[in-house]
């Protein structure tokens, strides 16, 4: 069965796609509210002072290069991994390792951080806090054993399932967005009707720290870039995310751009409520602030408000951590870096053991680190990964690589990820020495494992060895084939004119024709009004490379060329009842013999030169059609060359369904067809009925053991199959 939507094996394979613009909203907004604005702000402004304000808003402004080039990798290879992903396969697996670990390392630390720090503002909750002394070790424990729980917790509510985590994530993320707006509104409104106007002015006086002065403001700023690492989070689940065109760039503009203006306005507020004086070491900032708020609502009402929506922010921040964190462990066992057993992908589609590996590391952070610059180092490492993520769009989009087909582009290339590059540069050396110790260890060490464990596993080169090929240097020609598989799984875009191209092209009927025969007899049709010949058309087509990333199996084969001599992409389909014996060119080094014959689908298609991406996403269509074997059944039996076009149309899904004894198809035993309640948008194509297969009328009337083979939109080939699948045996 084949319904629209990617499942896994246990074994590994592609993720469930299963997440929509809420969910990649919800997973990068909620990593960004937890320790950046409910514990920062103090921190910040005793680095800054009064800027502090400014270094958020600036800090969000730098993010947009590396965030436009987060997007044009996502969108080009959604995988698994995010970062470490790009990276690798940009740079090369030395570089990916050293990405992958530090990304990794970055998000468990910051997830550990933001669940422990929910104990600062436990003790400030009324009815709980008077039951701990802060500061004392009793507290501290208790921090970290309540982190200890929700750490398992969340484990246990990833290891069910990514849309399960992530309906979660919204509640948590829309309760806070909620509890912050009404924040944001009153202490502006506090802030323009009570607060003497000198008073406000005081507050911002000076506005840069007395000591640090602007080195104290560009420090802040790296400090803070923690609070937007939410971007990582997402490129590293962009595997599951449906229609990642669409939904990633719209789903991170709209979550950096309601941090941008909630942290701002935020920091803005709580200045001007309590000062630089009481933020200097004040863990519980946005708090204390609210319980000046509180003659607004009742009693203390809206400091309670506060104090849940920085529960619900620490642990959507621990929650999208573990989700995110656990698939980088997956992306690298798939490449050999990390041991195979982390690449296993668990019953319900998630990385189960990536997940239990990242529970059990954080758990010993939480019980084994203090707790003070754990911000400071997870930004200077998600600094370095930006500055890297930027380099990687430089050296894809330089490789000319045909497979790296993104559907978002940087604006301004190369300038703006050069700017990144230059930035993430900049504020990690403005971090001090501490920071690039802890970057330059990670590295050494990250480059320790690959060269122990991982290299002499690992046979693959990054991207940039294309580059290279330009100054007539190696290139791992393998990526070509591994990126194409990436655009088979992501599928055709909205825009592509696949249905148009094949609701035009002519179908040829075979009858005991040769392999050069048809090839010819397409190559006319498809040079009709071209200034190409046929036999040039079919000599181009004869030679080995429209065998590249299109086997001859399953009974079909697929023959593409491009051309600048065409105006247009153009298709011609062939089917033979009897087989053809397909000719494989003999350069291709196949292990099979140098023919193929019983080729009952024959697709030829011709594009324009310039068109390879859209070119190779029709192939990956085509050929991902011709995978169900349910498919060519119907194409070899169907009667109608519309029919057989149905067969292939975007969102076509098909479906066997079996009449068996005993199963949830009994009762439709002696049921005609024309009286069945099927789903809107499917319906019968074929009956495979005692080893024979006919089209049925209207009038068939179904009998035990009879293999039914439906056609639908995904909808509805899903909603037969919550009602029937499990009635159909396997094999």
């Amino acid at each position: 069965m084949s319904n629209g939507e990617e499942r896994v094996d246990s074994d590994g394979g592609p993720l469930e796609k299963s997440l929509g613009l809420g969910d990649v909203f919800s997973i990068s907004t909620g990593a960004m509210f937890s320790s950046g604005f409910f514990l920062l702000p103090g921190i910040a402004v005793a680095s800054a002072g009064p800027s502090a304000v400014v270094a958020y808003f600036l800090a969000g402004l730098l993010m947009i290069p590396a965030t436009l080039s987060m997007l044009e990798l996502s969108t080009a290879l959604p995988k698994a991994g995010g970062a470490y992903y790009f990276i690798d396969r940009s740079l090369g697996p030395a570089a990916g390792t050293v990405a992958g670990i530090g990304t990794w390392l970055s998000l468990v630390l910051k997830s550990s951080f933001a669940l422990v720090g929910m104990g600062a503002y436990l003790a400030i909750t009324p009815g709980i806090g008077e039951f701990f002394e802060v500061g004392t070790t009793s507290t501290i424990w208790f921090m970290k054993g309540l982190a200890v729980v929700l750490t398992v917790l969340f484990v246990v509510i990833n290891l069910y399932g990514a849309k399960e985590t992530t309906r979660l994530q919204k509640l948590l993320v829309a309760g806070l967005l909620a509890v912050l707006a009404l924040f944001v509104v009153k202490g502006i409104w506090h802030v323009s009707t009570k607060l003497p106007e000198d008073q406000l002015l005081n507050r911002y006086r000076p506005f840069l720290h007395e000591e640090k002065g602007w080195h104290g403001l560009f420090g802040t700023i790296g400090l803070v870039f923690v609070s937007y690492a939410g971007l990582t989070k997402v490129a590293s689940v962009s595997e599951e995310v449906r229609q990642p065109e669409r939904n990633l760039p719209l789903g991170l503009f709209l979550s950096l751009t309601t941090a941008t203006v909630m942290y701002v306005l935020g920091t803005f507020v709580v200045v001007a409520i309590l000062g630089p004086e009481q933020l200097v070491d004040n863990y519980a900032p946005i708090g204390v602030a609210a319980a000046a708020l509180d003659d607004w609502l009742p009693g203390t009402a809206m400091l309670i408000l506060v104090i849940l929506a920085a529960i619900a922010a620490f642990l959507s921040t621990g929650n999208a951590g573990i989700l995110a964190a656990g698939r980088y462990p997956l992306a690298m066992a798939r490449d050999h870096l990390m041991p195979d057993f982390l690449g296993k992908v668990g019953q319900s589609g998630t990385p189960s053991r990536g997940i239990v590996v990242t529970g059990a590391v954080m758990i010993v952070f939480i019980l084994a680190l203090p707790l003070q610059d754990v911000a400071k180092l997870g930004s200077t490492f998600n600094l370095l990964v930006f500055g890297l993520v930027n380099l990687a769009v430089i050296v894809m989009r330089e490789s000319r690589i045909e497979g790296y087909d993104p559907s978002f582009r940087v604006i301004f290339y190369p300038w703006l990820p050069i700017l990144g590059i230059l930035i993430s540069s900049w504020l990690i050396f403005e971090m001090g020495w501490l920071s690039i110790s802890f970057s330059v260890g990670v590295m050494a060490l990250s480059l320790i494992w690959y060269r122990w464990y991982a290299q002499p596993l690992v046979d693959r080169a990054g991207a940039i060895h294309h580059v290279f090929a330009r100054l007539g240097r190696y290139q791992h020609q393998e990526l070509q084939a591994e990126f194409r598989q990436i655009i088979k799984e992501k599928g055709l875009r909205e825009e592509d004119p696949y249905d148009v191209i094949l609701q035009r092209a002519p179908i040829i009927e075979l009858e005991d024709e040769s392999f050069d025969e048809v090839v010819y007899e397409a190559a006319k049709r498809l040079t009709e009004d071209q200034p190409i010949s046929a036999d040039a058309l079919m000599q181009r087509m004869l030679k080995a490379d429209w065998y590249e990333g299109s086997p001859v199996s399953n009974g079909a084969a697929l023959l593409h060329v491009r051309s600048s001599a065409v105006d247009g992409a153009r298709m011609v389909l062939a089917r033979s009842k009897s087989g053809v014996c397909v000719d494989v060119p003999p350069e291709v080094n196949t292990e099979t013999s140098q023919q193929s014959c019983g080729i009952d689908a024959l697709f030829f298609l011709v594009s324009r030169e310039d068109e390879a991406a859209q070119h190779f996403r029709i192939i990956a269509e085509l050929s991902k059609r011709t995978e169900d074997s349910s498919f060519m059944e119907a194409w070899r039996h169907l009667e109608g060359h519309q029919r057989l076009k149905e067969l292939l149309l975007r969102d076509a899904g098909f479906m066997e369904l079996f009449i068996g004894e005993e199963a949830a198809t009994e009762r439709l035993v002696g049921s005609k067809l024309g009286d069945l309640e099927l789903p809107s948008g499917a319906s019968v194509v074929m009956i495979r009925r005692d080893g024979k297969i006919f089209e049925p009328s209207r009038q068939t009337r179904l009998q035990y053991h009879d293999y039914v083979i439906l056609i639908g939109e995904p909808e509805a080939i899903d909603q037969l199959s919550d009602t029937y699948i499990e009635a159909a045996p396997q094999g």
